[in-house]
């Protein structure tokens, strides 16, 4: 019995030997996608939201008082500027201009009266007929009137203007609102409101722009990256709340002289084409700005970047096909892609996929795809490397 539990335990031993040479086999390593970045020359959009403004929006208000007498437009249509619109009872201002005009008749009977008298009186004056205070006075009498002869005829200019102003005209082509008097109302001089008026070819597109933004602007004009949109039209490209594209294009015209101490935000407008009149003051649009000169980026998908608290990692490739994160500063889209402005080398080969199961010099199992654009070109400027620009492209 010694003899077979000795053969027992040798077994034992032996089994557990070869377990110990024969474990479980490591797990292969992880399959992952990798690509080289695609790169273009690229500028920044940056976004603010506005609204539709009328350049020219006129309250119009009479000129002269009386009753409405015609209403010479319709409601809510295109007006012309110096178009008719409503006509003040003219025949007040009518008779005060013809009796003006007589005013200026008599002045001038008087006025050649007065000369015929100080004729006489030069004469007299020679013989020694007359003094000469006598002769003076009729020298202050011509004088006299001259002045109510002029006095005379502007009160014509003035009669005729009024005369003029019954016919309520457009001062600015736009579109008209509606009639806020009938005919038969009486109006006050610059007291009524009879209508409004706003311009809509062109139109502006007016929006606030953050002091940080502008600080930007500031510095790369100073740089020459990009020229400040004070005395430059850059371009801004604008979607309203119903559309996914930018279809509305236009250019800076204008921005504000200071900035708003209790927001912090500076105005500006960009002047947009409208011939068609659909864009409407008041309404909201989505805008982007040209933000920046054209640099050189790389481009990958949104999937293969990491948010690791207030960093953004990519995990790159090794030569011993091991995984490295790679901290990069990201930007706009471009093509369906990440704009990624510093941190990547145009050689380096990405983790495309499969990065939520990576970690830190872990080996993988790489295979090569070449990354290609996701959507169309909607930036101002997205063009390849190795590609001249639209405007300088010549067929081979």
């Amino acid at each position: 019995m010694g003899y077979g539990r000795q053969l027992l335990m040798m077994g034992a031993l032996m089994l557990a030997a070869c377990g110990q040479r024969g474990g479980p086999p490591a797990p292969p390593p992880t399959v992952v996608t990798v690509a080289t970045p695609l790169q273009r020359n690229v500028v920044d959009w940056d976004e603010y939201i506005g609204r539709f403004e009328a350049p020219q929006d006129v309250e119009l208000r009479p000129r002269v008082s009386g009753a409405i007498d015609q209403v010479l437009f319709s409601d809510g249509q295109n007006v012309r500027q110096g178009q008719a619109l409503f006509v003040i009872d003219p025949r007040p201002y009518r008779a005060t201009l013809q009796q003006a005009r007589a005013q200026v008749l008599r002045a001038e009977a008087t006025l050649a009266n007065a000369r015929t008298e100080l004729a006489r009186a030069q004469t007299l004056l020679g013989a020694q007929a007359i003094s000469r205070e006598e002769f003076e006075t009729r020298e202050a009498t011509v004088r006299t009137a001259q002045a109510d002869l002029r006095a005379a005829q502007a009160q014509v200019t003035n009669a005729a203007l009024n005369l003029s102003f019954t016919t309520v005209r457009a001062p600015v082509s736009g579109r008209i609102s509606d009639r806020r008097v009938s005919r038969g109302n009486l109006v006050q001089d610059g007291q009524t409101v009879l209508t409004r008026i706003v311009s809509i070819d062109p139109i502006w597109f007016t929006f606030t722009g953050a002091e940080n933004f502008y600080l930007k602007y500031l510095r790369q004009d100073a740089t020459g990256q990009r020229k400040s949109s004070r005395y430059a039209p850059n371009p801004i490209e604008i979607q309203l709340a119903d559309e996914s594209g930018y279809r509305w294009k236009g250019r800076m015209a204008f921005v504000d002289n200071a900035i708003d101490a209790q927001s912090g935000t500076i105005r500006a407008h960009a002047v947009v084409p409208n011939p068609t009149g659909f864009l409407t003051p008041g309404l909201f649009g989505r805008a982007r700005l040209l933000g920046s000169g054209t640099y050189h980026a790389m481009l990958v998908p949104d999937e293969a970047i990491l948010t690791d608290q207030t960093r953004k990692l990519v995990y790159v490739l090794t030569k011993d096909n091991k995984v490295a994160p790679r901290p990069v500063v990201t930007g706009p889209p471009v093509e369906g892609l990440r704009v990624v402005k510093e941190g990547l080398g145009p050689n380096e080969l990405v983790v495309i996929n499969g990065i939520t199961r990576l970690q830190p010099g872990m080996p993988v199992e790489p295979r090569r795809t070449t990354l290609k654009p996701r959507a169309a070109d909607t930036s101002p400027v997205a063009q390849p490397i190795d590609a001249p620009p639209p405007a300088e492209a010549k067929a081979g």
